[in-house]
């Protein structure tokens, strides 16, 4: 295992040890430093040129939590201004859960639920029918998501794919779901991994081209995943916590940039497809690239699922990111707790500054609202979806 991997794996012990035995005499002495030379592991810059360690233990990452001294207004936003379409979910309504889901849904202002875990075949047809047959049936919504999860893709496996796709259409999908493990950690038959941009699967966004259908598609994780958590990684806590999101350990040894160049492969090829690239196409922290992907794909827009503290770190870029491409951005959360859906709200609704966000192990620095115009938000919460996804409910916004 690698040298970072290592510190990784024992940080909170380092940190505390490298503090009592720091250089030049332990805590409370400063450490002599070159220009750009960083600081030795267990001190802090305290002086130009000088680095110091800490006269006590130093905390864990899990347990430093300050609470912040700043007084500033604050606008906590429990209802969306307009009716959202939450395009990214993997909830839906059971005979034990639906009126409780309304009325959290209502008290929220969420419109629609999208399910992306539709399923296909028999297991999609009884969660159509069950919507259908029940008092809130243009409440719920329902994606496909593929024919046996890609897995064992040989010749034919696409057209096989594709009618199963028209076959769920025909009873009630409105769209079509691809996981993050297509392209990046799925087998073909062979044994080598299965790109996104594999012409075996052309038929699949074909059809869904064909059928007037959008594609939402999570390809790779954040680029932080795929690098060594060490000491500079800002996803260090999330990673340590979660090993399935570890992808610098990737069996396939895939890139980030890899996985990036095949799935704009796949939307160049099809551009009478709609692709919906889920969580921001993982460009939320580079919206310049953001920008071209969609400048150079017009079949594309994005969703916002567990981005927002992307979002609300850099306000201005993104207000301006919004408007810019303001007919190009849908609503999404992906985890269903409607705790967390207020947060969204006033990152895209108000001005406030420097509020907490609600997972640590996403981002351990404040949030800023956008303060987005009303027409923005309008288009962001409902309206987009309304048109890249026609089969969602036409009336009554």
């Amino acid at each position: 295992m690698s040298r970072a991997a290592v510190v990784w794996l024992t940080a909170a012990l380092a940190v505390s040890a490298a503090a009592a035995q720091a250089p030049g005499g332990g805590r409370g002495r400063a450490i002599p430093v070159k220009p750009g030379e960083e600081c030795p592991s267990g001190t802090t810059l305290v002086r130009v040129g000088q680095c110091q360690a800490p006269e006590w233990p130093a905390p864990s990452i899990v347990d430093y939590r300050p609470k912040s001294t700043l007084v500033v207004d604050g606008h906590p936003v429990p209802r969306a201004k307009f009716p959202v379409v939450d395009i990214h979910s993997h909830t839906g309504p059971t005979p034990q859960s639906i009126d409780r889901l309304i009325r959290e849904m209502d008290a929220l202002n969420i419109r629609v639920l999208n399910n992306l875990s539709g399923g296909f075949g028999a297991e999609l047809e009884q969660r159509v029918s069950f919507i259908r047959s029940s008092k809130y049936a243009d409440r719920f919504t329902v994606f496909a998501t593929g024919l046996d999860g890609f897995r064992d893709v040989e010749p034919g496996f696409g057209r096989k794919a594709a009618a199963q796709l028209e076959a769920d259409v025909r009873h009630g999908a409105i769209g079509f779901k691809i996981f993050k493990p297509t392209g990046m950690d799925t087998l073909r038959k062979d044994g080598t991994r299965l790109k996104i941009n594999d012409p075996e699967l052309a038929p699949i966004w074909e059809t869904a081209g064909r059928l007037d259908i959008p594609v939402i598609i999570h390809t790779a994780e954040p680029q932080e995943f795929f690098k060594e958590p060490d000491l500079h990684n800002e996803r260090w806590l999330e990673l340590a916590l979660f090993p399935d999101r570890r992808q610098f350990l990737n069996p396939n040894k895939v890139t980030f940039e890899q996985l990036m160049t095949e799935r704009n492969d796949l939307f160049g090829k099809h551009p009478k497809t709609r692709f919906i690239a889920a969580h921001f196409g993982w460009h939320a922290n580079n919206l310049a690239l953001a920008g071209r992907l969609l400048d150079e794909h017009p079949n594309v827009v994005v969703e916002l699922a567990a981005i927002l503290y992307d979002l609300g770190r850099q306000p201005r870029a993104a207000y301006d990111f919004f408007v810019k491409y303001q007919d190009r951005v849908l609503f999404g959360k992906d985890t269903y707790a409607p705790a967390e859906f207020p947060y969204y709200w006033r990152v895209l609704e108000t001005t406030d500054e420097y509020f907490d966000y609600y997972r640590d192990y996403h981002a351990f620095w404040n949030l800023y609202g956008m303060g987005l115009p009303d027409g923005v938000l309008r288009k962001v919460y409902y309206q987009n979806a309304l048109r890249v996804t026609p089969g969602l409910p036409q009336t009554g916004w």
